[in-house]
């Protein structure tokens, strides 16, 4: 059904699915926690350690028993609206790593999750894990702060296309490094999905298929206006998502200059110090936990 009603649309549901930006989610958390039941998985679709966020929300409501929350390193499709009522998608994942808070309900949740979208889901452990597998922090800093003059001058600019040059695809892979790096760091292994194998035509198959670059980029959906200060690239992929990875490279004892002089040039650009007010360990409650103990919490999840 369509309802603006969300307890009526959440009622006998299985999965939950949520594929709204990062910045959303206190607010989405706090509107869906009191009408979750024991059996649902809440999907984040990807997540930036959201998934700490709807469960601290479902705990304060009561509805934490049961219920599993997820997120994965990408969206399930690349998608641009092109009218009141139609969306065009370009391309479909074809591998979600996808990580599970609680760890211990990663069986059933991946089950559930693999109905929605079969064949293409991937556990890869953890939330934490599946955070470290955030695509967005790692292509959307370089492209749209290497490329802010061509973005404020004209009026559409395509950071996919025209805007990823042979520098910038370097500072990209040294960020990604940086990510694989916290990654191993904190115990995860392999596979890490390198962004390079989404630029790459041979070797192992990245999250989209290798159709989607060229999709992408021929579709003209993504020659668009960014406005800096204001887009979801700065707002969640720096503001929290990069936030976060530079917060894990503490957490690790990984050093993370390109991540960190990325997070403090976006920082000069917005007027603000998102090292401070973006999304990290400390600002989600979990910033005094060792990370034997951090890991933990994520295996046996909070208390209800």
């Amino acid at each position: 059904m369509t309802t603006s009603d969300i307890a009526e649309a959440m009622k006998g549901a299985q999965l939950v699915f949520c594929p709204v930006p990062a910045h959303a989610q206190e607010d989405l958390a706090q509107a869906i926690a009191p009408h979750l039941v024991p059996g649902q998985v809440v999907f984040l679709p990807p997540g930036t350690l959201g998934s700490v966020v709807f469960a601290r929300a479902a705990a304060a409501a009561g509805t934490l028993e049961g219920v599993a929350f997820a997120e994965t390193g990408t969206l399930p499709w690349l998608v641009r609206k092109h009218g009141f009522a139609e969306v065009l998608i370009s391309t479909r994942a074809v591998r979600l790593p996808t990580g599970i808070l609680p760890l211990v309900l990663k069986d059933q949740a991946i089950a559930v999750i693999g109905e929605a979208f079969p064949g293409v889901v991937e556990s890869c452990g953890d939330v934490l894990s599946a955070a470290l597998m955030n695509a967005g922090p790692i292509i959307h800093p370089p492209l749209i702060l290497m490329n802010a003059g061509p973005l404020e001058h004209f009026e559409a600019w395509d950071i996919h296309n025209e805007g990823t040059q042979a520098s910038i695809r370097r500072v990209t892979d040294r960020l990604d490094g940086e990510r694989v790096a916290i990654r191993e760091a904190l115990g995860y292994g392999a596979p890490h999905f390198p962004l390079a194998d989404h630029y790459r035509d041979d070797g192992d198959e990245w999250m989209y298929n290798r159709k989607s670059r060229s999709n992408l980029t021929k579709s003209g959906d993504w020659r668009e206006k960014i406005v800096l200060t204001e887009h979801r690239y700065m707002m969640e992929d720096v503001r929290l998502g990069l936030a976060l990875l530079c917060s894990l490279a503490d957490l690790a004892g990984v050093e993370a200059p390109v991540a960190r002089g990325l997070l403090s040039i976006a920082s000069a650009v917005c007027g603000r110090d998102f090292a401070r007010d973006g999304r990290t360990l400390a600002t989600l409650g979990l910033g005094s936990l060792s990370r034997d103990e951090l890991q933990a919490l994520l295996r046996t999840g909070f208390a209800a």
